[in-house]
């Protein structure tokens, strides 16, 4: 008995996000359940990040006050055995009562993947963003650059938004092309609700030509989110990673999706 970590990973297409509602179609929801049924007693779950409707997680934490004693297989195996095809507990970690999911969080990582082709992909529908204009992946990357350090992002705040503050520290911004794929990585010790993809929505412009780098760093100064772009569809964000210190999670799996391989390849 004991607070535990585990480390979940799902497909967010079927899924109303991550936290519980009243319908109950939500990760968290399944989620709760299936450690509900393996343990034969009610659970509850704290989250590193809440991800919106189809929204994906190979990283996602979470931790949860256990009830009962099970070997870390066991409540691999346990639990997965509850849970659809869509969502899979990856690794659990026993952890001291210091370990928080959320609050323990040094940062966070999350990867956006566009399919960069004149026609819609059907395959790879549900899994990534689409544009059908070119994009100059090397212009998308210098604005990304502007967004390292730390900032006021209202500009990419969703109105919804319940944070305290609208300053956060970007410490990795990255865009890369691999073959018709354009993958940006975003890493911040937190981040706003709808934050990735609205800054995703006004990267695009810039790499579609609509706009230019001085109008970018615009746009974040004016801390005014009616000036940046509409947000950017769900379906091609990842929350990739969590990082926790060492001493609260001494073993921090680097989970790799061959999905992206996959689709390395399309």
């Amino acid at each position: 008995m004991g607070r535990l970590a585990l480390g979940v990973g799902y497909d967010g297409r079927e899924w109303s996000g991550w936290q519980t509602q009243p319908g109950g179609r939500t990760v968290q929801d399944r989620l709760e359940a299936a450690l509900s049924a393996f343990v034969d007693q009610p659970v509850s779950t704290i989250c590193a990040g809440r991800t919106d409707a189809g929204v994906h997680a190979l990283g996602q934490v979470i931790h949860i006050d256990s009830p009962v004693s099970r070997d870390e297989v066991a409540w691999i195996r346990g639990v997965n055995s509850f849970l659809p095809e869509s969502i899979a507990v990856q690794w659990a970690q026993e952890v001291s009562e210091d370990f928080h999911a959320r609050f323990s969080a040094i940062s966070r990582s999350y990867t956006y993947v566009i399919s960069n082709t004149p026609v819609r992909q059907p395959l790879l529908a549900g899994y990534t963003g689409w544009c059908f204009r070119a994009l100059d992946e090397g212009c998308m990357h210098e604005g990304a650059q502007l967004l390292l350090g730390e900032h006021d992002f209202s500009s990419f705040r969703s109105s919804q938004c319940q944070a305290a503050s609208p300053i956060r520290t970007i410490d990795q911004a990255s865009v890369e092309r691999r073959a018709h794929l354009v993958l940006i990585h975003l890493r911040a010790n937190a981040f706003l609700h709808h934050m990735v993809r609205n800054i995703v929505g006004e990267l695009v412009l810039l790499g579609a030509g609509k706009t230019d780098l001085k109008h970018f760093k615009r746009t974040l100064e004016a801390r005014d989110r009616t000036q940046a772009a509409p947000t950017f569809s769900a379906s091609g964000l990842y929350l990739a990673r969590v990082v926790y210190p060492e001493k609260l999670l001494p073993r921090q799996p680097v989970l790799a999706s061959p999905l992206f391989s996959c689709l390395e390849d399309f």
